[in-house]
């Protein structure tokens, strides 16, 4: 499916409610596969989720996880320890080029037998679940969150729970905080000094516990972006979301304020409003904590003519694409000047932007929903639009409801 966007303007006032969050509610189906005394509320109905659950729940040998990079990642620690269990664990072709032999060989450390059935350091992956034994594992402080965070997850089946030390600088600490502090509100003892996490072992007890996953932060960048392009005193209100996030990505709230946009907090609910024009002309951030927010930044740079400048990205290269990549041709063919590193990204201010160009997705939904914003600056098409349903399945459908024009091709 290929999305026309119309050049367009947003209704003066609107509001939304956003699924919850795709980190939070994964993180939370593993604990709920490993505590059956836990239930949760408003679970994401990303594919990301769906494909989580779905591959809990069968009874097949051979889980096909597709696109999903958090499921792989969580479920390989899962299987590592379900004693007797045997499965084959797989992906997308792409799925199979992304790099997953940090996780493994920490897995290995604590005694898992795990085996790589085609590309070594890459799924799929053959697993045979068993006790793991050891307690200490050592890794990279640098490494993707989520490897990091599918260790905590098992942590506290552990015999001896897990004491996980970090080997340098670490990055996506708010994800590793999200993970602690999901393993806290069970009841785990966990402790985060320095370097150095420690997760107890615990025992789930019979008292029922429900969760309740607050709206995706990362969904919610997009509107951050339309409004940022917005005539001034636009306004949305988004929902279910919380001050005290525990999502990495819920700084949205102060860099936007860059761009003018001013975020006022309710109960349950965030509003968006336009207050003023950018006051800089160029926008510099280390988005190491927030790397997914990346894409919806540089387009929302580029559509105000501005430069900016991002470091800290350079998990970006293994992502669903090579982001930083696609970003660079997918805003040059706009009329952008981008140059890029191994982890950083410098958008040079432009003077004007090339209507009706065609966006390729790359498979990411990130590239396709990162995009949509410009519909409000100049005409332009996406490319397999429907790529959205990995964390978004009802994106097009909401951009309509606060006035843009959506075509489907």
């Amino acid at each position: 499916m290929n999305i026309k966007l119309q050049k367009s303007s947003l209704h003066k006032q609107s509001n939304l409610a956003i699924t919850g969050s795709k980190s939070e509610s994964n993180r939370l189906l593993l604990l709920q596969a490993l505590y059956s005394n836990i239930s949760i509320a408003n679970i994401s109905n990303s594919d990301d989720a769906t494909l989580m659950q779905k591959a809990l729940k069968s009874p097949d040998r051979i889980k096909d996880i597709h696109h999903a990079g958090t499921a792989m990642r969580f479920l390989t620690a899962y299987y590592a320890t379900q004693n007797g269990e045997e499965i084959t664990l797989t992906g997308s072709s792409r799925m199979q080029e992304r790099p997953i032999k940090i996780l493994v060989d920490a897995l290995r450390q604590l005694g898992a037998d795990i085996q790589y059935t085609n590309n070594e350091g890459y799924p799929p992956l053959q697993i045979k679940g068993q006790k793991l034994q050891a307690s200490e594992v050592t890794l990279a402080a640098n490494v993707s969150s989520q490897y990091i965070s599918a260790l905590l997850l098992i942590a506290p089946t552990l015999e001896n729970g897990l004491t996980l030390t970090l080997d340098g600088k670490i990055t996506s600490v708010p994800y590793i905080k999200m993970t602690l502090s999901l393993l806290d509100e069970l009841g785990v003892s966990t402790n985060f000094d320095g370097n150095t996490i420690k997760v107890a072992q615990f025992e789930a007890t019979q008292e029922a516990k429900k969760f309740t996953v607050e709206s995706d932060w990362s969904s919610a960048s997009y509107f951050y972006s339309l409004i940022a392009l917005s005539k001034i005193g636009t306004t949305i209100e988004l929902s279910s979301y919380k001050q005290n996030s525990l999502q990495g990505d819920s700084c949205l709230a102060e860099i936007y304020t860059k761009f003018g946009v001013e975020t006022t907090f309710g109960k349950h609910t965030i509003t968006l409003t336009k207050k003023q024009e950018a006051t800089q002309k160029t926008i510099k951030l280390d988005l190491k904590n927030a790397p997914d927010i990346a894409q919806t930044i540089a387009v929302t740079a580029f559509g105000l003519k501005l430069s900016c400048e991002m470091i800290g990205l350079h998990t970006l290269k293994i992502k669903e694409t090579d982001r930083l990549v696609a970003l660079k041709v997918e805003l040059e063919k706009l009329g952008a000047t981008v140059d890029i590193t191994e982890e950083s990204l410098y958008l040079h201010e432009t003077s004007a932007i090339n209507e009706n160009i065609s966006i390729e997705t790359y498979k990411d939904h990130r590239m396709a929903m990162a995009f949509a914003p410009l519909g409000l600056r100049v005409p332009l098409q996406i490319e397999k639009a429907d790529v959205v349903s990995k964390s978004f399945p009802d994106f097009w459908k909401d951009l309509e409801k606060i006035g843009l024009v959506v075509k489907e091709i």
